[in-house]
């Protein structure tokens, strides 16, 4: 099977394609973020790296060999947390280069199979993406599927097909004190996790000092009340190791990494990497070798990897 990977980031499609027995002949990849890329080609030796999408056509591919193509297009214009802005914008565009590549792979190969990948977003933009991929592409099948299926971790993104058969995956029933490194949170017993991810972490001086309300709910959620602090609601979060972790972002600063209480205590600190690598069901390690900005950054721009893993094992070749 030979692969090609649209905005590939560190390669959550191979380590889905590893887990289901694939080893691609070839495996063509196309990203712009080098320390994503770094991580790739530290794992995956053999990928052929593409760069920009925009310069498809200078590509040096033989597109009738390609059997698979994978896409999670750029979700920021897309997504209901964004700007809500669809193809009005150039991030949006990439939409219409994705059709463009798989369009082209289908008529230069018309066995092969594509997956699209891209956030939960308003009816509006959903439809507007399924009309115009039909269009394009022919017949489609549209999935929405919740992470918290497979992980610790909620995350609802819809996936637009031509593989048959897929269901959704069973549930694993994991919540975050699945995946906390030692299994635990609290600083004593979790000696092993640096000091810097409880920085700031003692709960009642944080929500004391900021005039916050910490308010338990039955989903496992600790919701920080409405208060002086910017940004969306979701950073006035704190979450509890019995529920699910939210949605990971590119965690870009300014506490936006998720954050988990310890009950016993009442402390809470950020996720660590490694916990993130375990919501996105990445190896442990996987993205080691850059900054913990870089991971984490890459771990919310990356697939769920079980996810993928389930989708691609209904393709032909597994069965």
């Amino acid at each position: 099977m030979n692969v090609l990977s649209l905005y590939d980031g560190m390669s959550c499609t191979q380590l889905a394609l590893k887990s289901i027995g694939i080893s691609p002949k070839k495996y063509y990849a196309a990203e712009l973020d080098k320390y994503a890329s770094s991580i790739t080609q530290k794992n995956f030796p053999n990928t052929i790296p593409l760069g920009d999408v925009t310069k498809w056509r200078e590509w040096d591919v033989d597109w009738s060999t390609i059997d698979l193509i994978v896409a999670g297009f750029p979700c920021q214009s897309w997504s209901m947390a964004g700007a809500r802005l669809g193809d009005r914008d150039s991030r949006g565009q990439l939409f219409w280069t994705t059709l463009d590549i798989i369009q082209h792979v289908l008529k230069a190969n018309p066995g092969a199979k594509f997956l699209m990948e891209n956030v939960k977003m308003k009816a509006d933009f959903e439809q507007y993406i399924t009309h115009h991929t039909q269009e394009a592409l022919g017949v489609v099948n549209k999935h929405l599927i919740n992470s918290a299926l497979v992980s610790a971790q909620n995350r609802q993104r819809y996936y637009w097909t031509n593989i048959e058969g897929i269901s959704q995956p069973k549930d694993r029933g994991l919540v975050l004190k699945d995946i906390l490194e030692n299994g635990v949170t609290d600083r004593e017993k979790s000696h092993c996790i640096d000091a810097n991810y409880f920085k700031g972490g003692n709960l009642k001086s944080y929500f004391e000092k900021h005039r916050r309300q910490l308010v338990f709910s039955p989903n496992g959620l600790c919701h920080v009340g409405d208060a002086d602090l910017n940004g969306n609601q979701s950073i006035k979060r704190v979450y509890h190791p019995e529920g699910k972790a939210p949605t990971l972002t590119t965690m870009g600063g300014g506490h936006r990494e998720p954050k988990v209480i310890d009950v016993n205590d009442m402390t809470w600190r950020k996720l660590t990497p490694l916990e993130c690598e375990r919501l996105q069901t990445v190896p442990d390690g996987y993205t080691e070798g850059v900054s913990n900005t870089q991971r984490y950054k890459m771990l919310g721009n990356g697939f769920t990897v079980d996810v993928i893993a389930h989708i691609l094992s209904n393709l032909e070749q597994v069965k």
